[in-house]
This record gives structure tokens, sequence and C-alpha cells, in this order.
């Protein structure tokens, strides 16, 4: 459910201005600018007006900075209690600025809109309610107040609006593909959960965000699994933030198409990967070191170049089950895994101290700097070896190999097309037909990627969506 912020102190002000203004508007005549917005499922052309920028008021609710706001913990908790005050929507404007990944640092992709309104204006309107909230705009808002611009275009939500409608209609605009400025991708994730906890099915979700239900269903399940980690990096004084993952998408969701891939084989090993995999990812390690990690990394490369300090950690964790009688005692279930959660516990922690900076004592910082630079060297030289085996491996991946090789003969392809074109000696018929025969391979490449993959990642689903859509302009 959406949370209900109440109105603003000058509600009723903006109220009579927005009815002054419509009304002027009407009695004008002419042509009047609209913009057209999905209301309750059906589109609606609201009338635009000019406000002064002065007026109105940033969403407290707006899904482009959730996660940000807990860059400064403080100044979000005021702004729960009091979201209309001058402090709390100083603190809105200063995360629209910043960006998403380190609040600390500003975005230029802000600075981008910036310049792109200081050259061209403003070329499209945002959305109010008739209480002066931004519904959509708050970083136009937030830069036309930097330029000093007074007034700003917005188009106005019928009166009956509210903070349900307002979510709604936020979420409906970002989704448009032609909009400039995207969510992050934590962002995103939280929209995609906030429509789940407000009782809708996961299709029609994944429908609305145009994606597929697959890639929903995936966007939840990192959701949970970061959740689950900053629940984890908790120590006294410290805790990770979901948005100091910010930039991890990509291996974040290859590791759930392997982890989902392991789990139909061997649930242990799927943990065991995904353990290791998101060590990996803490450390900072790039997306292509991350996929040198397998089940086995752990055992067979990482344990020899731990060191003995996060050794000890594992030990502590790998619980032993007697055996009545017998006076001997074996490994228990999950041992292994356990061993490997405890070790990414540790590394969470440290990781969350070594981000808390000054708000923790310097010597602990001191210490978790020391543990993370330690463990980042042993993962650095098991990865190396993985990478040396995994390499050797690859030799027997054909597959890949042809696609790689397709691709560098397609690229000279672009090039004899230009210098054909410049001598005007291009046998066009010939081309046509050998495209013709590409496309028919692509068409069989796909039906065999699709009964092979069971996870396919973004590369094959382009594939996969590129040759239905063919399939279905033929129909």
């Amino acid at each position: 459910m959406a949370t209900d912020f109440g109105v603003p102190p000058l509600a009723e002000h903006n109220r009579t201005l927005v009815e002054e203004r419509l009304k002027e508007l009407r009695e004008a005549g002419g042509v009047k600018e609209t913009l057209t917005i999905e209301w309750r499922g059906q589109p609606l052309h609201v009338e635009v007006i000019d406000m002064p920028v002065s007026g109105l008021f940033y969403n407290p609710g707006t899904h482009r900075i959730r996660a940000q706001r807990s860059h400064d913990p403080l100044r979000d908790r005021a702004l729960e209690a009091d979201p209309w005050s001058s402090g709390s929507q100083e603190y809105l404007h200063f995360l629209l600025q910043a960006l998403p990944r380190d609040p600390s640092l500003r975005d230029p992709d802000f600075d981008a809109l910036l310049e792109s309104l200081k050259d061209f204006r403003q070329t499209d309107p945002g959305l109010i309610t008739r209480d002066g909230i931004l519904v959509n705009g708050n970083s136009r808002r937030a830069a036309l107040k930097e330029l000093g611009v007074s007034s700003i275009r917005v188009g106005v939500l019928p009166e009956s609006c509210t903070w349900m409608d307002v979510s709604a209609v936020e979420l409906s605009l970002q989704l448009r593909r032609d909009h400039r400025r995207d969510y992050s991708y934590i962002n995103r994730l939280l929209a995609i959960d906030e429509q789940l906890a407000s009782g809708r099915r996961v299709e029609d979700i994944a429908r609305e965000f145009r994606i597929r239900t697959a890639t929903c269903e995936q966007d939840l399940w990192i959701l949970s699994c970061l959740r689950d980690l900053i629940a984890r990096s908790s120590t006294e004084g410290a805790k990770l933030r979901l948005l100091d993952f910010e930039d991890h998408q990509e291996k974040l969701r290859e590791l759930h198409r392997r982890y989902v891939k392991e789990s139909t084989v061997n649930k242990d090993r799927a943990d065991m990967l995904k353990e290791s995999r998101l060590a990996a990812i803490i450390l900072g390690f790039s997306k292509t070191d991350v996929r040198f990690i397998e089940p086995d990394f752990q055992g067979r490369y990482l344990d020899r170049t731990l060191p003995e300090s996060l050794k000890a950690a594992q030990t502590t964790a790998s619980a032993s089950v007697a055996i009545p009688g017998l006076n001997r005692s074996v490994k228990a279930a999950g041992a292994e895994v356990a061993a490997a959660k405890s070790l990414t516990d540790s590394l969470l922690k440290a990781r969350a101290v070594e981000a808390a900076g000054d708000r923790v004592p310097a010597a602990q910082v001191t210490e978790s700097s020391r543990t993370i630079a330690a463990a980042r060297a042993a993962y650095d030289e098991a990865i190396g070896s993985a990478g040396k085996d995994a390499r050797v491996r690859k030799r027997r991946q054909a597959a890949p190999d042809r696609i790689t090789d397709a691709c560098q003969d397609l690229e000279q392809c672009i090039t004899d097309l230009v210098m054909a074109r410049a001598s005007n000696s291009l046998d066009e018929e010939a081309y046509d037909e050998a495209v013709q025969n590409l496309r028919g391979v692509l068409g069989k490449l796909a039906l065999e990627s699709a009964r092979s993959i069971k996870a396919p990642g973004d590369g094959v689903s382009w594939l996969l969506d590129a040759v239905a859509e063919k399939k279905e302009q033929a129909l």
C-alpha cells in the first residue's frame, strides 16, 4: 500500500492557484497543451498550466530516490516524521541531484539534465496534484530551481487523486520507453516489490513494467537476497544499505540464473555457489571475475589462499554431529554451506564497518579494512587459478565461439557494404538472398537455444523475442 503523507502546508493556496490558472486556460480558447496519462486503467488527457517552482513540493514517496533516502538515517527519520518541512524538502532536493550508487557524489545525469534545460528549456511537462505535490518531474523541478527558473509547466491530476493514484501514475509515466532519466536499479526493484505488497499478481506487475514474468520473479529474488545480506551485515553501529548494491545489477542477475540452474541438480552446491559469488561481489570483483566462481570454488581454490583469521571463522561455523556409541563425529549436513555463510557474514560485517566511516571507532574501521584487503587478496589469487582452469574448459565450448566469429564476419560485412556503396558495385539481389538466409538461420538458432537454455540471459532473451516478433509480423 502507498504511504499517506497527508497534505503540504501550502495545499489550500496551491488549490486556489491551480483552479485560477485552469479557468484562465479554458477561457482563453485556442489550442491547449495536454498531457496523456494512465488514470485508473484508462488514458486521461490532463490540462497543462504554469506553476511557480518555489510553491511546489517534492513527492516524499517518489520511487526515484527510495533507496537513497537511507544515505543519512537522521535526515531520513526527520523526513518520515514531517515530509513537508524545509529540512525534509531540502534533503529530497539533495538526493535528486545525487549519484544513485553513492549519494555523496553528484550525478552526471543530473548535470546533463541541467544543460538540456539551460539550452532547450523545458520540453516535457511535469505532473502535480492540486495540492502542489510533484508526481512526475521531481528531477526537473530540482534542476529548474538550481537554474533559478521561476516557473514550471505541469499537468494537473483530477481532484479525486489519492496517494495510491500518485504511486500508480508515477510508475506508469516512468515506465514509458521515451523517459529521459530512468530509475536506478535498486529503486526499480523496490517499485516492483511495492506493487507485489499491494496485492497485485506477478504476471500483472511484469506486464506493467514491460518485462517477462521470469525477470520479475528474478528481481524479487534478488531484492529478497539483498535484504538478507543487509540483515547479516548488521553489527554494532553499522549495517549495509540497499544502495550499496546499486552497481551490481548484472552480477546479481547472473548469480540468480546460475543458482536456479544449479538448484535443480543439488541444493547444497547451489548454496555454495551463491555464498562464494556473493562474497566476491561484496569484495568488488568484476562480472567477468565472478563468472569463474563455481560451486567447488571454495574447496578447490579458496581454502588454500585464505588467511588463518578467515579460516577460523569458517571452522567455528562447521558444526559436527556425534555418532552415538562410537565416540566419533562427522560433519553435519550442510556444514560446508554453513562455513561459507560464516565467511560471507564476516566480510559483510567488515564491509559495513568500513562503509560506516566516522560513525564507528577508527580502530574498528582499520581492522575491517585489513580483513577486506586480506580477503580480496585471497579471492584474487583463487579466482586467478579458477580462471586458468576455466580457459582450458572453454576450448570445448564451440557454440559461443562460433557466434563470436560470426559477429566478426558481420562487422567485416558492414565495412564491405560501405566500400560497395562508394563504388556502386553491390549485387543487391544476392545480398537480399543472403540476408533471408541469415533470418532462417537465426530462427533455427533461437529454436535450439530455447530447447537448450532453461534460464535465458539478456542475449538469449533478445534472440527469442526478436524471432517471436518476426513470426507475429508474418502472421
